[in-house]
């Protein structure tokens, strides 16, 4: 898919039928981002079978929205062209966790993913008016940190963990103590 000039992008709350389509583009994104800080076996064989198991069991399958969590889509023509997931009150300190976003590997740069954020942001806000929001990034993905710096996220600790497939990875903490910071960010470049 090409971006034009022309692409209206629609934002919503995803449901149990976007589960094949999410797991797809976040093990696709996965592959491309991920490579030397998850197993390459793990990337090359076992990727899209776990993330299609996240996404079914983490989608609502009623049609009802999960009152502590929320995946928001990008679509533009019917296609799901980025996501992003938050899990409200996730800690005390820096409240609701953004736990993933990602966009198409081709639109990357168009804005989608600034545009996603702004959406996350606001949900925040909605629901809990005066929560934080943070997220953790791979401390090898820089673009990735680049974007969210961008944004005006502050990188303020990191930790180990282990990936899905095994290994050791650190992650970088990025926070946004007032979310709304995120609505003026809408009109940035990139993402």
């Amino acid at each position: 898919m090409s971006m034009s000039s022309q692409m209206t992008l629609v934002y919503r709350e995803a449901t149990a039928r976007d589960s094949e389509a999410i797991a797809a583009l976040h093990a696709d994104s996965w592959r491309r981002h991920y490579r030397g800080s998850y197993s390459d076996a793990f990337l090359d064989s076992d990727v899209d079978a776990d993330r299609l198991a996240v996404w079914t069991n983490r989608l609502p399958k009623t049609g009802r929205p999960t009152a502590n969590r929320f995946t928001v889509i990008a679509e533009s023509g019917g296609d799901i062209v980025g996501f992003g997931h938050t899990i409200l009150n996730h800690d005390q300190t820096w409240g609701a966790l953004l736990d993933n976003l990602h966009v198409t590997h081709q639109l990357k740069g168009q804005g989608i993913g600034t545009q996603l954020m702004a959406e996350l942001a606001r949900r925040v806000l909605e629901r809990t008016p005066s929560s934080g929001l943070y997220l953790w990034v791979l401390e090898g993905n820089q673009a990735a940190q680049a974007f969210y710096e961008s944004r005006g996220g502050k990188c303020i600790e990191s930790a180990a963990s282990e990936p899905p497939g095994g290994g050791r990875v650190v992650a970088l903490r990025y926070v946004w103590p007032d979310p709304s910071s995120l609505l003026t960010t809408t009109n940035a470049k990139g993402g």
